[in-house]
Parts: structure tokens; sequence; C-alpha cells
């Protein structure tokens, strides 16, 4: 299993890499035609940014040293603006570029935006805002972006959401607020997101979960709630996400997990329950998984948790069994207690239970 084992972690190169990139071809095409200008021994001036035209239009990126341009082309499809420490960027600093799609302005220190920011570009499609120092947005600050379909917020400095801030995005398939501060998340965040596929609340400070969270989207496939502060795993939070695919919940402080908090979930690849506080499960959780050939095709994790290897746990032991090629972690999963069976691995419980 070490091999699959690599692949597990929600933490691994393929589980962090852009939610940008699973939504546009931009920025690949763009890093590729940079690499070829390099092969071909041209220098790029250090203090202009990097252009490139195409029939498509063009694609620009900006770091330091390079000087920020006043004005943009009109053609500009591709626009990056990285790593300038700049705490706010003029109103109409994208007047002009109406066919704009991709919009990257991480590793900066913006602190907010003007509410008129994003009306000059309403073909949008993907907007980075990674490492800032966001503290909120402005209620209909996305009310011409309904083209947008991935949006990262990812380590800002946001403690709370309201859901008037994301109105207007009517295409949404991929939300990252992942390493913000957020304790807490607003009812009906997602009710309009249809199409969301990815939502990410990593690496937060959250405790408890709306009922409602998971209302909303059809076919959500990935879900990241891994290193908050989570308790409890409720009846009916996931209910609404029948073909949720990688489910993340590793790295919380879980010490109880409903009986049916996993029913409905017959296309689910992977699970993460690693690194929580479960002592026991209760009765009927398993029921529906790893039945199918595909479920869990990609594994599971319940290592480092505080496992209580007696009765209660026989219906875990009973999947554990005919499960076990699908375990990661093994000889981190072991038994807390009782005494005489402190120390052993969960498995090995459960094959001699």
């Amino acid at each position: 299993m070490k091999k699959r084992e690599a692949t597990m972690s929600s933490q691994n190169p393929e589980r962090k890499q852009s939610l940008v990139g699973w939504d546009s071809h931009l920025s690949r095409i763009f890093l590729l035609l940079l690499f070829v200008v390099s092969a071909q021994g041209l220098t790029p001036n250090p203090e202009a940014c990097l252009v490139f035209s195409s029939v498509n239009g063009s694609s620009i990126s900006c770091q330091p040293p390079a000087q920020i341009p006043h004005s943009l082309p009109a053609d500009t499809i591709f626009l990056a603006v990285e790593f300038f420490n700049l705490t706010q960027l003029p109103a109409d600093f994208l007047q002009g570029v109406p066919n704009l799609q991709e919009l990257h302005l991480s590793s900066n220190r913006l602190e907010d935006f003007s509410p008129k920011f994003l009306l000059p570009v309403p073909q949008l499609k993907v907007l980075d805002l990674t490492r800032n120092s966001l503290t909120g947005l402005f209620p209909g600050f996305f009310r011409v972006s309904a083209a947008l379909c991935t949006l990262v917020l990812k380590g800002n400095q946001l403690k709370f959401l309201e859901a008037s801030w994301l109105h207007g995005l009517k295409a949404l398939r991929h939300l990252d607020l992942s390493e913000n501060q957020l304790h807490s998340l607003p009812p009906g965040l997602l009710e309009n997101f249809t199409d969301l596929l990815t939502l990410d609340l990593s690496n937060n400070q959250l405790q408890t979960l709306p009922p409602d969270l998971l209302r909303g989207p059809l076919n959500l496939e990935r879900l990241h709630l891994e290193g908050n502060r989570l308790q409890v795993l409720g009846e009916g939070l996931l209910a609404p996400q029948p073909k949720l695919r990688y489910l993340f919940l590793n790295d919380n402080r879980l010490a109880s997990v409903a009986a049916g908090a996993f029913r409905g979930l017959q296309k689910l690849d992977m699970l993460d329950l690693s690194n929580n506080l479960l002592t026991t499960v209760p009765t009927g959780l398993w029921t529906s998984l790893g039945k199918a050939a595909r479920n869990l095709k990609d594994g599971f994790d319940i290592s480092n948790n505080p496992w209580i290897c007696d009765q209660n746990l026989a219906d875990l032991y009973r999947w554990l069994v005919a499960n076990e090629n699908k375990m990661f972690f093994r000889n981190h999963t072991r038994c807390a207690g009782p005494e005489a069976l402190k120390g052993q691995t969960l498995l090995a419980a459960a094959e001699s239970h």
C-alpha cells in the first residue's frame, strides 16, 4: 500500500493543484509559450511584463521588478499581476479589456476592491485572489460575473462570509475558501450554485456547519473540510450530494459521526477521516461504502484516531476485513484501548475478532 498511500493525503500535489488549472487551459498554454520563447534564446526584459499575442488575444504576466502597465491591450484575455505587495488597485484597472477571461492577483496584499472593479470584464471565467489581505467583499461585487467558473480566495483574512457577497455567480464550478480564519458559514451560502463541482473550506476554524450547506449544488464531486475544528458529523449534511467522489474530513476534532452520515454516497472514491478523535463509530455507518466495484477505489484513511477496540467496533471490523485492500496507513491505524489491545493495529484486531 505504500505507493497508494502517497496519493491519499489531501496535502499531495495532485490535491493542491490550483483550482484555476481545473477550469481553464489558458494558464498552461501561456506557460508553454513562455517555455518556447526561452528555448528560442529570447531574453525577456526584466522591467517589462511578459506579453504573448495570439489569434485568441493577448496574455500578460507581470511580476517584480516589472512595471505594471497603465493600460492593457484591448484584446487581453489573460492577466497575471502577482507578488507586488499591492494593497489596492485602481477602480478602472480593468477598463478597456472586455474580453478578459483569467485574472490572477495572487501573492499581493490587497485589502479591498472598488465595488465597480469587475464591471468592465463580464466574460471573466477565472479569478485568483490567493494570498492577499482581504477581510470581506461587497454585496453585488460579482453582479456582472455570470460567466465566472473559478473563484479562489485562499489564504486571505476572511473571518466570516455573507451570502450576498457571492450573488451574481451563476456558473461557479470551483470555490476555494481555504486557509482563511472562518469561524462559521451563513445559511444558504451555496443555494444558487447548481454547477459547483469543488468546494474547499480546508484549514479554517470551523467548529460547526450549517445543515443546509450542501443544498444547492447538484453534482458536487470534491469536498474539502480538513484542518478545521469540527467535532460532529451529522446525519443529513452530505445527503444532498450522492455524486460526491472525494471527501476530506481529516485533521479535525471529530469524536462523533452519525450512523447515516454517509448514506447515499454511492460514488465515493476517497474518504479521509484521519487525525481525529474517533474512539468508536455507530453500527451501520459503513453500510453503503465500499460495496460497488468503484466505491472507494482510491482508498480510505482512518489512521491516527484513538480507537477503542472492543465489541462496539464489530460492524467496523467486518467492513475493514472486506475492504482491507483499500485501506491506507495500516500501521498508523491502531488501538488506543482496552489495555490488552493497546498498540495493536486495528486491522489485526478486526481479523482476530
